[in-house]
């Protein structure tokens, strides 16, 4: 039975409602603003943020005076939680790099200064060609020294299936204990691709029984594997979540049918593989395709589970259909997002008048200015089956105004707007915390008022998500009796699965080289006294 007709059927005899949930976990279209995926991850000793009155009729607190205020950095700011990605590999493993030397090439890529974090994709079979142990491939392991080397941070998805490799994606001990589905359905090429994609080449395409239980078996040591090795690992920003179907991505479209003989089976069995995912990944972020449920295996309970868990959400192109728009765009504050679209120009082949535009803008900069519009932690840096840094160097020399504006605010980019000081003997801060960037925290921010010599150190976390781009979230800072503020340090830390990371302010202003702000007075004054 198809799952929209379960839906009809069970609500003419009466189990709408609860009972439908029950019985089906699948979570119907809804608008993301104000829906409640409740107050977000807790915050431990949250700062009071207001009001403050101090003036009548409510004078409550002391009055007090603007006496710092900072602008935003013209400067890339670097920070755990977003910024560009230099894609490594993606749907087609090594042969996708451009070069002879894959080694050289990889490292070009991770040293390139526009990428802040780098990206990878490789398969099962790959990753753990036999029971028992990870045994990494000599790419995979280079791009770890290398992230190491340059002081960047790797996110990476295991693919169960790959219709862009050559190779079968899955391990020989999974063909060899697993029924295979054929799918129903031809897939034929919709555009011209500037190399040959395997994914036309196969006769047909067939899907593991995910629900086998040898299937499941392996899966739950897979990832125990890899979280004993990545979860938390300081070198790792985010693991792609495991899904149905053509790179992880949640669907096997143009085929029809899927490899599970219901709806409830496939939904049952990848909100059971959703729930392993989450009880190894426990520390590090886990980022789930929004992908519309059109193969009916249970997407949208794993999408839910994901935000309500404080995981991440990604999409896999910017030009897609309505519902993704709306999820990513209007996910709650403290939801970190990844946009994957591949530049469709800057082949370093390519002479440089290949390059079009429509009106003006070229196709690469109308899909950057997309990505911006719904407000992403993350974007990729990738010409789709075709890696390197010249490609993308070819096409940023001709035009950096976009790629430069989105780097800059890509994620959040916070700052103390205005500090406020009030008081000698009982002093106390009151500033004004702003976001430059184009999303919310991706999770919460920790602020904190310290001395050098340790005697100050006041401080909490604001609400999940906030600042929020475009607005100002004030907090309350109390200073111990009779303390100078002048000279005192603000720090932040974003806190994300229990886990704290430094964050650099955003500002024009100097900072330490630990990304914290020192206090001083700077507050311009003008003829008129203000």
């Amino acid at each position: 039975m198809h799952r929209r007709s379960f839906f009809k059927t069970a609500a003419a005899a009466g189990l709408a409602g609860p009972g439908v949930k029950n019985a089906a976990a699948y979570v119907p279209t809804h608008n993301w603003d104000r829906y409640d995926f409740g107050s977000g991850p807790a915050v431990t000793k949250r700062l009071n943020q207001g009001p403050f009155p101090h003036q009548p009729p409510e004078r409550i607190y002391p009055s007090c005076t603007v006496m710092m205020a900072t602008t935003p950095s013209e400067d890339v700011v670097p920070n755990f939680g977003k910024g560009p990605v230099t894609y490594i590999t993606a749907n087609m493993g090594l042969p996708e790099i451009i070069g002879d030397d894959k080694l050289r090439a990889i490292e070009d890529l991770v040293r390139m200064p526009l990428g802040q974090k780098l990206y990878l994709r490789p398969t099962w079979r790959e990753v753990q060609p036999r029971r028992g142990r990870l045994d990494l491939p000599e790419y995979f392991q280079h791009v770890l020294e290398l992230a190491k080397k340059y002081d960047k941070r790797l996110g990476f998805r295991i693919q169960l299936r790959a219709p862009d490799y050559r190779d079968e994606a899955l391990p020989q001990y999974i063909l060899d204990n697993v029924p295979m589905v054929r799918l129903e359905g031809v897939w034929r090429p919709v555009r011209k691709s500037p190399v040959p994609e395997p994914r036309y080449d196969h006769p047909y395409y067939e899907e593991p029984r995910y629900d086998h239980p040898y299937f499941q078996e392996a899966f739950a040591e897979l990832n125990g594997l890899l979280a004993a090795e990545f979860n938390g690992n300081p070198l790792i920003e985010f693991f792609d979540t495991f899904m149905y179907g053509f790179w992880g991505e949640a669907h096997t479209a143009p085929f029809r049918n899927n490899p599970f003989p219901d709806y409830r089976t496939a939904e049952r069995t990848w909100v059971h593989m959703m729930e392993v995912q989450l009880q190894h990944w426990t520390k590090t972020p886990l980022l789930t395709n929004v992908q519309p449920d059109n193969s009916q295996v249970g997407n949208s309970e794993m999408v839910d589970l994901t935000v309500r868990s404080h995981n991440w959400l990604r999409v896999d192109t910017i030009y897609v259909s309505n519902e993704q728009i709306e999820m990513i765009s209007n996910r709650p504050p403290w939801i970190g997002a990844a946009v994957e679209v591949g530049g469709a120009q800057g082949i370093v082949e390519e002479p440089p008048e290949s390059i079009r535009a429509n009106e003006g803008v070229t196709s690469t900069d109308n899909g950057i200015q997309h990505v911006m519009d719904v407000g992403p932690n993350y974007w990729s840096l990738w010409h789709r089956h075709s890696i390197s840094v010249a490609g993308i160097m070819n096409y940023y020399q001709q035009y950096p105004k976009t790629i430069d504006q989105i780097c800059r605010r890509i994620g959040y980019n916070v700052r103390p707007s205005f500090v406020w000081v009030s008081g000698a003997q009982d002093p106390r801060l009151f500033i004004g915390f702003a976001n430059d960037g184009l999303a919310g925290v991706p999770g919460v921010l920790y602020v904190s008022v310290v001395s050098d010599d340790g005697k100050v150190n006041v401080g909490g976390g604001l609400d999940p998500g906030y600042p929020l781009p475009g607005k100002i979230r004030q907090a309350e800072f109390i200073l111990p009796p009779g303390t100078r503020w002048e000279g005192l340090k603000l720090k932040a830390e974003l806190e994300v699965k229990g886990v704290r990371y430094p964050v650099r302010w955003g500002t024009r202003q100097q900072t330490n080289p630990d990304g914290s702000l020192t206090l001083r007075i700077n507050r311009p004054v003008g003829p008129n006294g203000y």
